[in-house]
């Protein structure tokens, strides 16, 4: 199997609970660095949100493999941010028998 070429340059984010100072917190994304990848969409839907239409786009974003445990594995409830394209990763599996891609199965919403 080839190895995709990986033209894409995503910022890997992790959500982190940040004090408010008034005994509760704050939801904040730090950045754990940048992945190149291959993002390929799969098809997409439109649904309602409480007063909105959000439509949500699924993706297949390809990325080069690390170990478990690395801060640069990409894991879900973590994001991929590209300029203000954020898509949120549902899911993580290896590419190939090799080791040497994974596959994050990520979904971008936006307000339609």
């Amino acid at each position: 199997m080839a190895v995709p070429v990986l033209d894409r340059r995503l910022v890997l984010e992790e959500a982190q609970n940040v004090p408010d100072g008034a005994g509760g917190f704050t939801q904040s994304w730090v950045v754990l660095g940048s992945l190149w990848a291959r993002i390929r969409p799969a098809s997409g839907q439109e649904r309602g949100v409480d007063a909105a239409t959000v439509s949500t786009a699924p993706y297949r974003i390809t990325v080069r493999a690390a170990p478990f445990g690395a801060p640069s594995r990409p894991r879900p409830e973590q994001r991929f941010r590209e300029g203000a394209r954020v898509f949120r990763i549902l899911a993580v599996s290896d590419n190939d028998d090799g080791g040497r891609t994974l596959t994050c199965f990520a979904q971008e919403e936006v307000a339609s």
